[in-house]
């Protein structure tokens, strides 16, 4: 497991997003910088997955060359607090969904989705990510880790999130298939025993479960809040890590 280190630990208010991606993706990124400026300082804001185009297959050009904008105006808008969404990136002529993490002015992790969605077609435009680039990482001494959308299915996945502080679930999520976000994301909080934050998209077609969920399985939705808030406390993981000891570190 490889570490990234950065600082020391600070109190950690953690922040699920939801909101609706339109065809506009200039007006979308504005709702997400006006949603992370309302925020408070150490922050930890997660948005849903491709949250400033969308799955915009026809005009991935467009939505490639947007993400290079668009991060530079979030790199700008993470002083004193982390931002993390995926963004569709072309590298080298190929297309991923990358998630990226902004910290303090700087981008702190990226990676590409591994698992894509193929009852949504996801690899017919897009190239799919390594396994081996699914680590566990640090913002400032709390270990994080990231599945995107369709990753959270594989238990492979689950066993290299074991150990993390906050597990952080970005997604574009059926409707159809709501349930299966509701159950997965709570029980990998009860599982591992840590915080798991979820953003969905409010889009008609997603679950717009976005939720913030307890290390003793307890799931706050967003409900009709565009940014749902909770201070992370390292003591209720330390807690029921003691009270329920399952060897999780």
């Amino acid at each position: 497991m490889m570490i990234f280190k950065s600082n020391t630990i600070k109190e950690q208010v953690l922040c699920s997003l939801l909101f609706e991606t339109s065809s506009d993706y200039s007006a979308n990124l504005q709702t997400l910088l006006q949603l992370i400026e309302q925020t408070k300082r150490n922050s930890l804001i997660l948005a849903h997955e491709v949250c400033l185009t969308g799955f915009d297959y026809e005009n991935l050009e467009k939505a490639t060359a947007f993400s290079a904008y668009a991060s530079q105006e979030l790199l700008n808008a993470s002083q004193e607090k982390t931002i993390v969404l995926t963004m569709l990136e072309k590298i080298e002529g190929e297309v991923f969904n990358l998630v990226k993490v902004f910290h303090n002015g700087k981008l702190l992790h990226q990676r590409a989705k591994s698992r894509l969605f193929r009852l949504g077609n996801e690899e017919k435009y897009m190239s799919e990510g390594n396994d081996n680039a699914f680590e566990i990482f640090e913002i400032d001494g709390l270990k994080v880790a990231i599945f995107i959308c369709f990753e959270l299915r594989f238990k492979e996945l689950w066993q290299k999130a074991e150990g993390a502080d906050i597990v952080l679930v970005p997604a574009w999520w059926g409707k159809p298939r709501a349930e299966h976000f509701r159950l997965l994301t709570q029980t990998l909080a009860i599982t591992n025993q840590c915080y798991v934050v979820a953003s969905d998209a409010k889009n008609a077609e997603c679950s717009a479960l976005s939720a913030i969920i307890t290390p003793q399985g307890k799931a706050l939705y967003n409900g009709n809040k565009p940014c749902l808030e909770r201070v992370y406390e390292k003591k209720e993981i330390i807690k029921m890590r003691k009270y329920i000891n399952i060897g999780i570190e």
